[in-house]
């Protein structure tokens, strides 16, 4: 990546200052502004998280706004009530008073004199989400938002449920959560006030994990804030990015098919981070391309940006089976929109000699019960923290499973959509998971994942209507594999592998059950793209100056699976080890790292637990902070138990306590 230094305008940075709101609190910021702010009034572009700008986005925050402030913006980095500097309690994510403070905050930097009272949004997962649901509330000041892997619908793309299903990852990032929400605020930035914020937090601090589990379906706690509800409230240009190492990348189709204001996409090869130092390359230069749409919506300047294709995707090589890759080789591809005539929906059907091109029926009837451990190579749900969360060697878990095999490929074959499965099949239980990866099979043998969908067949109609599956009775399931865009050359095969467990992607049934296709026809629909390569349509990557650090340990991502060969236990354990720095312009440093294990035995769904531990610890010479937090689960066929611990401590000394112990029906699950 490519560091500039030199700017069209000097940027001047206000390290912290304070958002007064109507009832009272006020909202810390950080702001960039250029050199001349104070003679000439800007464009502003807000990104508004809970995550600290002090240490938590300090890092990212330095490569990505003083260039943009560079060019002619105003960039903003505030915090949410409860927050870092923040005054206030936080209760929830996207609850309604975060988007009435973003109103609020709106409304201030519109009375600002360097602000010319046109405002940007953008941000990444959180900062996404609330992109698109502050654009819905309408403030006329709100030009534009760029969202990077987010979603349009809290139910079916966050880390909570997928396909109806509970994930891990819910407890995962609640535990999280837990820890994150617990961060003091700076007392360099706040003065004496700091102990007093942060034992407010600490005595307030909300269970997650019991408000996301309490609602296991589609209802109205889900529906506010996922904006698929209503589209056309949205009336900002809206930029959706995504990427096909990212959970959200579903909702970027979506968007670009339903929303009625002006829109933009684009897919590349990244996990879950921003394209200009994302990973696998290729990045991009995604701070050029963001002032393009900045330029043309909040200055009014006609540069082309929408009369360049309306959506660019990155069409992925497939690569042998590894956890992560620090490159994909690949093209890019645009389209005039979404859907798009270059794609062609290409039947398979699942028959008696495999996966055959065309519409031929199943003869006999096929069955699966998986063992609950299948899945343990299919990767985590969100790769966040540079670990190697992706999917490995799909054998092992193929073997557990019932798969389809197609004939050799005797030509390239280009996949860009989601694949989509109709099948006829019937449950022996009244529950169940149907869990489908479409894979690649190489022609050495190697396995490759290359999308995956999921189905709780208690919400199989509706995700918000429970109709349990009757035993021996035909069902017709319907399902969208996640959005995939990738090539395969010749001589290798599709396989759809189909299981009944996903552990720990998902938490299992209550009962271990056998799925059962039934004699006729079961499809598959796949979206082969039929249009041609275009050249790289981006910069390459630029930012400014990173942040001054001294390492005081090196991040160590860890995934280990474990397995007890007398009890035929099986853990799953993720070590997050987001590493210890010192902020040399500041002096704070920060040391953050999390253990998760998931186990579970082959047979007994009942014997599932999730533990997870988060350690937190700030400070500066003669003054340090603390905070451990731990989160268990288990269950039983009627309850989940949620269990969950934090004890805080200033230089040593333990200054709070609190323990959880909740019990959740299971309703849906």
């Amino acid at each position: 990546m490519e560091i500039i230094t030199e700017f069209a305008h000097t940027v001047r940075e206000i390290e912290h200052c304070l958002i007064p709101l109507r009832d009272g609190t006020q909202l810390a910021a950080r702001i960039w502004l250029p050199e001349a702010a104070g003679e000439q009034a800007f464009p502003a572009i807000l990104e508004y998280l809970p995550y600290r700008k002090r240490d938590g986005t300090a890092v990212r925050d330095a490569l990505t706004h003083p260039w943009m402030a560079g060019q002619g913006y105003v960039c903003i980095r505030v915090d949410m009530r409860g927050n870092g500097e923040s005054q206030g309690l936080m209760a929830d994510e996207y609850l309604l008073q975060e988007q009435n403070d973003a109103l609020e905050v709106i409304e201030w930097l519109c009375q600002q004199s360097w602000c010319d009272g046109n405002v940007g949004m953008m941000g990444i997962s959180w900062g996404g989400f609330n992109g698109l649901q502050v654009a819905a509330r309408q403030p006329e000041a709100l030009k534009a938002i760029i969202t990077l892997c987010s979603t349009d619908d809290r139910f079916a793309d966050d880390i909570h449920y997928k396909g109806g299903n509970l994930l891990m990852e819910n407890f995962g990032w609640a535990a999280t959560m837990l820890n994150f929400s617990a961060a003091v605020p700076d007392p360099l930035l706040v003065g004496d006030s700091w102990k007093g914020l942060w034992q407010e937090r600490l005595d307030a601090m909300p269970l997650l994990a019991e408000t996301w589990l309490q609602h296991q379906t589609r209802d109205d706690y889900w529906r506010h804030g996922s904006v698929c509800e209503d589209y056309s409230a949205i009336k900002a240009a809206v930029y959706a990015v995504g990427g096909w190492g990212d959970a959200y990348k579903n909702a970027v189709p979506r968007l670009m098919e339903n929303l009625q204001c002006p829109k933009k996409a684009m897919i590349g090869p990244w996990i879950h981070k921003y394209p200009h130092f994302a990973v696998p390359n290729p990045a991009i230069g995604f701070l050029q391309e963001a002032k393009r749409w900045w330029d043309h919506w909040l200055k009014g300047i006609d540069n082309g940006v929408m009369d360049d294709a309306a959506c660019t995707f990155y069409l992925q090589d497939v690569l042998p089976p590894k956890g992560s890759y620090a490159e994909r080789p690949g093209i890019w591809v645009q389209t005039t929109g979404w859907p798009d005539p270059q794609i062609q929906w290409t039947d398979f059907s699942l028959d008696d000699q495999g996966l055959s091109p065309g519409q031929q029926s199943l003869n006999a009837s096929r069955s699966v019960c998986s063992p609950l451990t299948t899945g343990l190579h299919q990767g985590e749900y969100c790769a966040i923290w540079f670990g190697p969360d992706g999917p490995t060697d799909q054998r092992r878990d193929d073997a557990q499973s019932l798969c389809f095999d197609s004939p050799p490929l005797t030509e390239p074959l280009a996949l860009l959509g989601d694949v989509r499965l109709k099948l006829r099949l019937s449950s022996d239980t009244a529950c169940g998971q149907l869990v489908a990866r479409l894979n690649a099979v190489a022609p050495d043998g190697q396995v490759s994942q290359l999308t995956y969908g999921v189905l709780n067949l208690n919400l199989r109609d509706d995700f918000a209507q429970l109709t349990p599956p009757v035993p021996g009775e035909p069902m017709d399931v319907m399902l969208s594999l996640d959005q995939v865009g990738v090539r395969l050359p010749t001589g290798y095969r599709l396989r759809l592998a189909l299981s009944t467990a996903s552990f720990p992607l998902l938490w299992p049934s209550r009962e271990l059950t056998t799925l059962t296709l039934l004699p006729g026809l079961q499809s598959v629909q796949l979206p082969v793209f039929t249009g041609d390569a275009v050249e790289c349509p981006f910069d390459a990557p630029q930012s400014a100056p990173p942040a001054a650090l001294e390492v005081l340990r090196a991040a160590a991502p860890k995934r280990t699976l474990i397995e007890d060969v007398s009890s035929c236990e099986v853990c799953v354990r993720i070590e997050d080890d987001l590493g210890a720095v010192r902020f040399l312009d500041h002096g704070l440093w920060v040391d953050q790292r999390c253990t998760e294990e998931y186990r579970t035995l082959p047979w007994d769904p009942l014997s599932t637990r999730a533990d997870i531990q988060w350690q937190y610890r700030v400070g500066r010479e003669q003054w340090s902070v603390e905070v451990d937090s731990s989160l268990h689960l288990r269950a039983d066929d009627q309850w989940f138990y949620v269990e969950a611990e934090q004890v805080a401590r200033e230089n040593g000394e333990q200054v709070h306590h609190r323990q959880w112990s909740k019990r959740v029906a299971r309703v849906a699950l």
